[in-house]
């Protein structure tokens, strides 16, 4: 009861159901399902109102409940339990709680999505070193390196709206595990509950938990994609690279050190991924040996599921206001993407589209990054006739093409980092939200 406490809405909801079904069937009269009726709605009330508490001492939650209901209704709380099992009953409580947490999880998605994208907006002009081996690469913007969030997480969204589809199914009449004797009407019950249908195969109905680990692993990604957004957060806010700086509210300081603020957030944002895929590998662990159907084993469902939701439920709670006042510094990413010619793929480009060969192209600027590093200068500062030492084909026009912004702005392709194509990137997530 220590973990499926949680679940008591949902374990009075689908009495409620089950309840209305039984009557409409004629399986019970009218008069003891009006009591039923009742009955839950002032246990649902007192719960939540804190009138009554959940009694630690009961064996699970669905127990505590029927207990409860008896004491207040008499013999019409018994009857509740007609034509189902705790195997059913478990097994849509929990599919019901994860439908709701799953929406849930899609909203704080959704927003994180909402502020990666309005930060991007305001960045679609500022300049950045894009990495590669964690060296510096080429020119990009910062609007395009936050979009690369964005689709990540929107993928996240789309998995999650996959897996409810797969997941909203109704067990509920499947019984202990082969049905029952009595003349249900299990589409009725599926509808009132909000289920796109009831599931086909009793046996697998009271058996199946794919779901918790679609969920999981749907969550394990989304983790896994926050604790990358995590990792360049707190390489972004230190010393070395202070592309941004954290509000400070999402940074503690040091016991000893006066001068430090450390990415607190970001860290346990990216610690508490493993717990995520821990609770991914138990579920995929208790499920692998188990013969059908049901199995007392699948209690160990529970704990890691709901560890997961909540995990990942807490971190984006904690990711999104961190993300949105973080404060991008400009002047910093501009002045790194100057250094560790990020332009040389567009100086050899230059002289490709000049006529040049590439690989030729490629040599002469190697050798050309070397003079500058031996020089202690960029290829901006490079004086023209050491270019022309090279080739006559550079030109008085090479130090346009080889500025930041010519370089960002002329990568025209579909996805590029170039403005245009940052705008339309832009355009497809607000599309997509």
């Amino acid at each position: 009861i220590q973990f499926d406490k949680v679940m008591f809405e949902e374990d009075i909801q689908g009495s409620l159901a089950h309840a209305a079904m039984l009557g409409k069937t004629g399986i019970l009269p009218l008069a003891d399902v009006e009591k039923i009726t009742e009955g839950l709605g002032g246990i649902l009330e007192d719960i939540q109102s804190g009138a009554l508490a959940i009694d630690e001492k009961a064996e699970d939650i669905h127990m505590f409940i029927e207990a409860e209901l008896t004491k207040r209704i008499g013999d019409a709380g018994k009857r509740l339990h007609t034509a189902r099992s705790r195997n059913d009953q478990v097994a849509v409580d929990l599919r019901l709680y994860l439908r709701k947490k799953t929406e849930t999880v899609m909203e704080l998605l959704k927003a994180l999505v909402t502020v990666t994208l309005e930060k991007a907006k305001e960045n679609v002009q500022t300049i950045m070193p894009g990495y590669t081996h964690l060296q510096r690469a080429q020119p990009i913007t910062f609007a395009q390196h936050l979009l690369a969030y964005s689709m990540m997480f929107l993928r996240d969204m789309d998995r999650l709206a996959d897996a409810k589809k797969r997941m909203n199914v109704c067990p509920l009449g499947s019984a202990a595990l082969a049905g029952t004797t009595y003349p249900l009407d299990r589409d009725y019950t599926a509808a009132k509950l909000g289920f796109d249908g009831a599931c086909m195969n009793s046996i697998d109905g009271v058996s199946d938990r794919d779901y918790c680990v679609e969920l999981e692993s749907c969550f394990a990604l989304i983790m896994t994609h926050l604790s990358r957004f995590s990792e360049e957060i707190i390489l972004w806010s230190s010393w070395e690279f202070k592309f941004v700086e954290l509000d400070d509210g999402y940074t503690t300081g040091s016991s000893i050190m006066p001068q430090k603020k450390n990415p607190d957030m970001a860290e346990l944002v990216r610690g508490k991924t493993g717990r995520v895929y821990g609770d991914l590998l138990a579920t995929l662990t208790m499920l692998k040996g188990l013969p059908l159907a049901y199995n007392k084993d699948m209690q160990e469902d529970k704990e890691a599921v709901f560890d997961a939701v909540e995990t990942v439920e807490k971190c984006l709670g904690i990711f999104i206001p961190m993300v949105q006042t973080m404060t991008p510094i400009k002047e910093n990413m501009l002045a790194a993407a100057k250094k560790g010619f990020i332009n040389a793929t567009d100086l050899a480009d230059y002289l490709t589209k000049k006529g040049m060969p590439f690989r030729m192209a490629y040599k002469a600027v190697g050798e050309l990054v070397a003079e500058c590093i031996a020089k202690g200068i960029t290829l901006d500062e490079m004086p023209l006739s050491c270019y022309k030492e090279k080739s006559e084909l550079f030109e008085e026009d090479v130090y346009t093409e080889i500025s930041l912004e010519t370089c960002v702005g002329k990568r025209i392709s579909k996805g590029s980092t170039g403005y245009g194509s940052v705008k339309e990137q832009i355009a497809f997530v607000e599309g997509k939200l």
